[in-house]
Order: C-alpha cells, then sequence, then structure tokens
C-alpha cells in the first residue's frame, strides 16, 4: 500500500507541473497506469500574494495550515508544497500542521549533494532569491550559492509573475535566462536551481548553460518515493 500524498498548492503551473510528475513517473515505476493516492488544496494564488505583499509571512503560513487541514481530513498522511516563495512561511507552519511535509529546498540541497554541485546559481521570485531559506539549506549540506544581480533578479521575477504563472513561456524570456545563467556560470557557478516551480516550463538542461536542479520535479520525486516507501 502506497501513502496519499497531499498536495498544498500556491500557483497553478507548478502545482499541475508537480501533480502530473508524480502520475507520471508512478506509472512508469508501478506500471499500469498506478500511481499513489493524491489530494490537492489550494487558496487563490492571489490571497498569498496580498500577505505576501504586505510581509505579513503570518498570513502565508496560515493559508498553508488551511490547507494542510483540509487534505488531513481529506486523508492524506504526508504532505509537500509545489512552491518555493511561500517556503519563508515554513517555519511557521511546521510546528502547528496535523501531517508531516518534505521541504522543497531541503529536497534540492540534497539532491545537489548527491549530484557533488558545489556552487548553484539560485534563480526563483524575488522572494526566493532575496531570502533565506536556499542560502541556509544549502550551507548545511556545504553548498555555496549566489544569485542574479538586483537588475537580473527583477526582470526574472517580473517574467515569472507577468508570464509564467499565467502560462505564456516566451522565447525572449528564455533567451534572459540563458544569459543570465551564462555569466553566472563565468562566475564558478555549477548548476543552477530553477527556484520557482514554474521555471522547469521554461528552461531545462537542453537550454540552459549549467546543468540544472528542478525545484518541481525534485520534490515530485521525493514525494513519490515517499509514498511508494
Amino acid at each position: 500500500m502506497s501513502k496519499h500524498i497531499g498536495i498544498v498548492a500556491c500557483s497553478a503551473e507548478g502545482a499541475a507541473l508537480c501533480y502530473r510528475t508524480i502520475c507520471e513517473e508512478g506509472d512508469r515505476q508501478l506500471g499500469g497506469y498506478h500511481h499513489p493516492e493524491i489530494s490537492m488544496h489550494t487558496h487563490s494564488l492571489g490571497d498569498y500574494m496580498d500577505f505576501i505583499n504586505a510581509d505579513d509571512w503570518q498570513g502565508v503560513a496560515d493559508l498553508m495550515l488551511s490547507s494542510a487541514k483540509k487534505l488531513a481530513k481529506a486523508g492524506a498522511e504526508f504532505l509537500i508544497c509545489p512552491d518555493n516563495t511561500i517556503h519563508g512561511a515554513f517555519e511557521m507552519v511546521a510546528p502547528k500542521s496535523p501531517l508531516p511535509w518534505l521541504h522543497i529546498v531541503e529536497e534540492v540541497a540534497a539532491e545537489a549533494r548527491r549530484k557533488g554541485f558545489r556552487k548553484l546559481a539560485v534563480t526563483g521570485t524575488r522572494y526566493t532569491m532575496e531570502g533565506r531559506v536556499y542560502p541556509q539549506k544549502l550551507s548545511e549540506q556545504g553548498i555555496e550559492c549566489m544569485t542574479p544581480n538586483e537588475e537580473e533578479r527583477g526582470r526574472i521575477n517580473h517574467i515569472i509573475f507577468d508570464e509564467l504563472v499565467r502560462g505564456r513561456f516566451l522565447d525572449d524570456s528564455r533567451d534572459m535566462f540563458h544569459r543570465i545563467i551564462n555569466r553566472m556560470m563565468d562566475e564558478g557557478c555549477d548548476a543552477v536551481v530553477l527556484g520557482c516551480t514554474e521555471i522547469p516550463l521554461l528552461i531545462d538542461d537542453t537550454s540552459s548553460p549549467l546543468r540544472t536542479l528542478d525545484s518541481t520535479r525534485i520534490l515530485a520525486r521525493a514525494a513519490l518515493r515517499r509514498a511508494l516507501g
């Protein structure tokens, strides 16, 4: 018997990619279209953004906990959240959660260590790139990280919120990511974290100058491993 996965969703494209990955890779492992039981709950992205823009991370945590409680009632046995940004509230969520969680950044850090990466370029929303979650979790694994410069962070944030979360994937934006990653490669990075769960829909190992750490699929695969024991 596999464990029931609960997905605390935030933005549609990232949550959909995570869900689809679990289903597709479950089928590849189990055959016959099988995958673990999955339930998902999401509050409006707009509700999350209202709290984030007000720098109210307790409000973000309350939304995450609301989803967690509903998923527990639906029978989920553990939780994941395919959204890097709102993990900024995770420390306020975990102690009050009715269920255990997999932490997306911890899973990325573990994968980076497994692959032997030493210095990562971190891309994501401005909140992710300028926050402390990635530096802290990567440091725990003995891995350095750096973020794009201020102008680049603004451009990436714009692409995420004005394009990717709305399902728009433009060649010009892909080219911009390519230039930013290429510059960071020149500064010594040996891999790039796709630290917004929509970025893997725009760029991947075939289009990136550096090897990628796809936070969405890394989390999905970790959830599948946990569910299958």
